[in-house]
């Protein structure tokens, strides 16, 4: 006879069967936890960087200036006669050479007033011949006493003033042959000319503005100021040198590039200027391509003595911070090492170490944000850039 508590007894039996499954489930997450989180994935591999290798190389010692272009000849183009332009012989901001005709004032009234100066030399020159034919005429009536000696002295004297009569016109057609030279405005020296101020038909004079300006291009000055400390270092150098040092300056153009001639410095100003204390230097660079412009800045780096090896690392690499200058160094193990350093002028690319690095040593250059001292990375060495 079955029972009526069987399917009692059957339900709670496996409600027991159950709860003792979802235990021991429990029992094997609960142990597997720690296994996963300890050793369930890989550690990520060290970031790559790119690094370059410190070197040496010859610098010879240098010292930066700005400095600005200036034009050798500057010449504002004026009119000396007044007239009314009959020509302009350029197109503005072209090169022209000296001699070169560039305007052209009405000629005509100079031409006439030229042509009445010679008929008034002709004929003062034709009072003076018959002046002194009077005069010979009566020297040889004198000989012979036949006239008065007071008249041989007044034609003596009206040869003398037909005489000045010829040399007063004589001056008069030069000056009219310079008025009528006037009229044809020639550029005064070789160069580049500027806008014109007045365009055909207009009245010009003396007293007219400028015409148009000729600024010679080539070669240029280069002008920089240089702090007296430094001027009387050089000079100190010199009288224990017993000579005098050989100095080349090169030009940075604005675009970072450097200039491909190198200037000769032959000129060092007589006075310091009292409210910057510096003094005014010049370079003479030559401008065959007129890439240098008057007017403009330039970085001047002036080279002083021979050169002499010095550690060189990549611009790229130097952090600046509130300590100064960094960079991260790869040791053998490649294991970054923040490094400071005592940094000197910009080669190139390159600045020169004084102090802090050693050659063959490698820096970060690249990818210096992933990397963090005491830690590995995986370095790569930098490309050489192309053209190098």
């Amino acid at each position: 006879m079955t029972s009526v508590f069987a399917p009692v007894r059957n339900g709670w039996t496996r409600m027991a069967a159950l709860g003792a499954g979802l235990v021991v489930l429990a029992a094997c997450g609960e142990g597997d936890a720690p296994a996963n989180q300890a050793g369930g994935g890989a550690a990520p591999p060290p970031p790559a960087v790119t690094v370059a290798e410190v070197s040496e190389a010859p610098v010879t010692p240098s010292f930066d200036f700005l400095g600005r272009v200036t034009a050798i000849d500057t010449v504002d183009v004026r009119a000396r006669v007044e007239g009314f332009l009959d020509k302009r012989n350029f197109t503005e901001g072209d090169d022209v050479k000296a001699g070169d005709v560039l305007f052209v004032i009405e000629q005509e009234p100079y031409q006439i007033a030229l042509d009445q100066r010679r008929s008034e030399l002709a004929r003062a020159e034709a009072d003076a011949r018959n002046a002194q034919l009077q005069l010979d005429r009566g020297l040889e009536l004198q000989r012979n006493r036949n006239i008065p000696e007071s008249t041989v002295d007044d034609r003596r004297t009206a040869k003398i003033v037909a005489d000045a009569s010829v040399l007063e016109a004589q001056a008069a057609v030069r000056d009219a042959e310079i008025d009528l030279s006037y009229t044809e405005i020639k550029a005064p020296i070789d160069g580049r000319i500027g806008r014109s101020a007045y365009s055909v038909g207009n009245l010009v004079g003396p007293s007219s503005d400028i015409l148009a300006t000729v600024v010679s291009q080539d070669p240029v000055y280069v002008t920089f100021p240089v702090s007296s400390r430094q001027v009387l270092d050089v000079r100190r150098q010199e009288i224990e040198a017993g000579a005098t040092q050989k100095l080349v300056a090169h030009v940075r153009l604005p675009d970072g590039t450097e200039y491909p001639d190198a200037g000769e410095i032959n000129f060092l100003d007589i006075r310091v200027n009292q409210e910057t204390d510096t003094v005014d230097v010049r370079a003479t660079f030559a401008n065959p391509d007129r890439l240098l412009f008057p007017g403009q800045f330039v970085n001047v780096v002036v080279e002083q003595g021979e050169p002499v090896t010095r550690v060189t690392v990549p611009a790229a690499a130097v952090q600046i911070g509130q300590g100064g200058r960094s960079v991260l160094v790869v040791k053998d193990d490649n294991v970054v090492e923040a490094r400071q350093i005592v940094a000197g002028e910009q080669i190139g690319r390159n600045l020169v170490v004084q102090d802090g690095l050693r050659a063959g040593e490698r820096v970060i250059v690249e990818g210096m944000q992933k990397a963090r001292p005491g830690s590995p990375v995986t370095p790569t060495p930098q490309q050489a850039p192309q053209g190098a």
